[in-house]
């Protein structure tokens, strides 16, 4: 019996959970200029092993991490970036350091939806017969 999961590997999950990061990166942009606010963000390695290994069911290791739940994340992991330097209003949001991760994070979605169309575009042909 054929099953799509194991033919197009991990790549769905990946642009999943590259998606979630693109929202989080994205909302500490928009919260530069908000006192107080602590940027946010995931380790995707860790979040993609952690999927992995629970059988595609993101979940949090710990009770002591921070899931979004209502937010649409899929109980991922979500840690406080540490800024690289102190603002008078607290606020921990780099906003070079986040546009180049946002930027890094597109490119990185894009090859993974390059895959995504190259599995796809493969099993189209075996189907007919190419």
């Amino acid at each position: 019996m054929f099953n799509l999961n194991s033919a197009l590997g991990i790549h769905p999950l990946a642009a999943h959970l590259r998606a979630q990061r693109a929202e989080l990166i994205a909302a500490n942009l928009a919260n530069a200029d908000t006192p107080n606010y602590q940027a946010r963000d995931i380790d995707f390695r860790a979040a993609l092993d952690n999927a992995l290994s629970a059988g595609d069911d993101l979940t949090r290791t710990s009770d002591r991490h921070f899931a979004l739940g209502d937010a649409g994340h899929s109980g991922v992991e979500i840690q406080y970036r540490t800024p690289a330097q102190a603002s008078l209003d607290q606020n921990s949001v780099d906003v070079q350091a986040e546009r180049a991760r946002f930027a890094e994070n597109a490119v990185r979605y894009q090859a993974t939806m390059r895959f995504l169309d190259s599995k796809f575009s493969g099993l189209i042909r075996a189907v007919r017969g190419d």
